[in-house]
């Protein structure tokens, strides 16, 4: 029974209690369990990675209404701002507004996209108070997750259904967007499931001349998930369906841009089972239809479908974790207006092996060893290990070292591009690209001297070969940069009284990159398709409980200055009031970007959209 209920409530494979983390402090936040490291739970303040966790509370509390607003929270991460709602995102560099070296999950559900490798994040919504937490890798994770999972992973987890009953109901509105959302969940039989639907819309932004940028959106989404236990089985059912539009954007010349539209559904389904030894095991499979239609740039229509298995048994002295994967894709590409893959369908494979063995060494030493064998269709099969040390010399600190190869895959823009849309081409693919690969070297220490303060550090050094690279005219895509990233992220937490905790994240970094012998490359390594980074940043942030019903938070960010298009550093201020009057229904307004009128974050300076001064009200009610 205890295992049942255990799979009934637990993320993929290593069940953890779902809690509420607002009733948790800074000594307990490092005691919360995480899975992305290992693919096993185990305690953060274990974890021998830079992983940063973005708990629900905390999301409630930055006033976020997206998924990528939310993930500003995480100190590892760029985030970018480029239009009303596409964004650029990644970890230790090579940020751009198709970056590719960075994994996201949503449940276990991969979400980039195999036509560049990154996300289309106006595609990628969920509703926010379903989270339970977000795990957010800095560094390799390709020795479990993958090509791909090179400078990051971004796993999102949501919530059982179990643990969402009852309605929530969310309605917002401010002078720049405005939204809704209606959650049910309810128990059925040995099981739960919930059911919601959200909608949002969000006004166009403008350039710096004062100029309209026609990037309105508009989108909806429905979803659900079940889950239920029967004897040492669990089983989770869930999906989502979505539409979105912007308004038309005007014309090219001739050319008429009509608006940008984008809609999709997927379906996952996983299979949960304690063995009578000890071990688990877990069988997932997923499918994921999307489709875009964006006149200027590509129309794609894909079809994904993933199937993955792991089993994991626990000795003594070594936690062997083993499994395999499959994933199956198909696109068919209608060309754009500056943009068209040939050829314009293609069906790629991917499979995967993976084994993983935790050591105990001694009492207080331990080392993890994993080997992933990816193959994919144009590079064949790639070899990703990894070594990991961790020592623990006492009970609040831990040291651990890496050594790691991971590779970003090819993927259908690297490969099978030509621009513009139309002949005579510029740009004519990369008919021999070849996997970008990183040696990484980490070492890291997290410590909690205090049971009100706790903090880690971590310095990186990513070894690159092989980055994407052009040639003189007709451009072919090949692989002619190399070079070192490196740097330090650090961030604390700090809760000098019961009623304030306050947050501080860091991250200064240096890309030393250069083109290898024999390229023609005429742009060089500042290419803005291959990076645009700040050489550091930092946050601060704090949260105060004025009251038993009342909170006061604030979010502070500096963002150092974007080399090549320039875009100049910049601070920004978020603040949130709210009021809780009882524990059904919360009143909260926020403000954003309140020292400036307007601030750009991204892109070149004549088209780039400018983000305004922005305050909304948010009403929350649970029953």
């Amino acid at each position: 029974m205890v295992a049942a209920v255990s799979l009934l409530q637990g993320a993929p494979l290593m069940a953890q209690t779902v809690r509420d983390l607002k009733e948790l402090s800074v000594d307990q936040l490092l005691d919360i369990h995480v899975t992305s490291v290992s693919k096993r739970s185990e305690p953060l303040s274990g974890a021998p990675a830079s992983i940063y966790v973005i708990s629900a509370d905390a999301i409630r509390r930055s006033g976020a209404t997206t998924l990528p607003e939310a993930l500003r929270l995480a100190p590892n991460l760029q985030v970018a701002r480029a239009d009303s709602v596409q964004y650029a995102i990644s970890a230790r560099g090579f940020n751009n507004a198709i970056g590719n070296k960075l994994l996201v999950l949503v449940d276990g559900r991969t979400i980039y996209t195999p036509l560049f490798s990154g996300v289309f994040w106006d595609q990628q919504d969920i509703l926010l108070e379903d989270i339970d937490r977000i795990e957010v890798i800095s560094g390799p994770g390709a020795a479990l997750w993958g090509a791909n999972a090179v400078n990051g992973v971004i796993n999102v987890i949501t919530r059982s259904a179990q643990d969402t009953q009852g309605t929530l109901i969310n309605a917002y509105g401010g002078n720049d967007e405005r939204g809704g959302a209606v959650r049910y969940g309810t128990t059925i039989g040995d099981g739960a499931v919930r059911m919601y639907a959200k909608y949002s819309e969000l006004d166009p932004t403008q350039r710096a001349d004062g100029g309209s940028i026609l990037d309105d959106w508009r989108r909806g989404q429905i979803g659900f998930r079940a889950d239920w236990a029967r004897g040492d089985d669990g089983f989770t059912v869930q999906g989502d369906a979505y539409k979105g539009d912007s308004v038309p954007r005007g014309f090219v010349g001739a050319f008429e841009l009509t608006e940008v539209e984008v809609s999709g559904a997927n379906l996952l389904g996983r299979w949960r089972r304690q063995t009578a030894s000890g071990g688990e095991l877990q069988l997932q499979a997923y499918l994921d239809h999307s489709e875009r239609d964006d006149a200027l740039f590509y129309r794609p229509t894909a079809d994904i479908v993933d199937i993955d298995f792991q089993y994991a048994a626990t000795g003594d002295k070594h936690k062997v974790l083993w499994g395999a994967g499959y994933r199956y894709g198909h696109d068919d590409v209608d060309p754009g207006f500056v943009t068209i893959f040939v050829p314009e369908s293609r069906t790629m494979q991917w499979g995967n092996l993976f084994v993983q063995d935790e050591m105990r060494l001694s009492e207080t030493v331990g080392a993890t060893l994993g080997l992933k064998l990816e193959s994919n269709d144009y590079t064949g099969v790639e070899v990703l290990p990894s070594v990991r040390l961790a020592w623990k010399p006492s009970e609040s600190h831990l040291v651990w070292a890496t050594l790691a190869r991971a590779v970003r895959a090819p993927a259908r823009y690297d490969r099978d591009v030509r621009f513009p849309g139309f002949p005579p081409f510029f740009v004519v693919g990369g008919p021999n690209f070849e996997s970008e690969v990183a040696n990484v070297i980490e070492l890291g220490f997290r410590g909690q001297p205090t049971s009100k303060l706790n903090y880690t550090v971590t310095t990186f050094v990513h070894l690159w070969d092989k980055l994407r690279s052009g040639t003189s005219l007709p451009v072919q895509l090949e692989n002619k940069i190399e070079g070192e990233v490196y740097g330090v992220e650090a961030w604390a937490e700090y809760q000098p009284a019961s009623f304030v905790v306050v947050s501080a994240g860091l991250t200064v970094m240096n890309e030393d990159l250069k083109l290898k012998r024999g390229s023609t490359d005429p742009v060089g390594v500042d290419n803005n398709t291959l990076r645009n980074d700040p050489d550091h940043e930092w946050s601060l942030r704090s949260r105060f409980d004025l009251s038993r019903n009342l909170q006061f938070d604030l979010q502070l960010r500096r963002i150092g200055a974007l080399p090549a298009p320039v875009v100049p550093a910049y601070s920004e201020l978020e603040a949130r009031l709210a009021w809780l009057p009882n524990e059904k229904i919360e009143v909260s307004l926020v403000g954003r970007n309140l020292l400036h009128s307007n601030h750009v974050e991204y892109g070149d300076a004549v088209s780039r959209s400018q983000f305004e001064r922005n305050f909304y009200g948010q009403v929350r009610w649970h029953f």
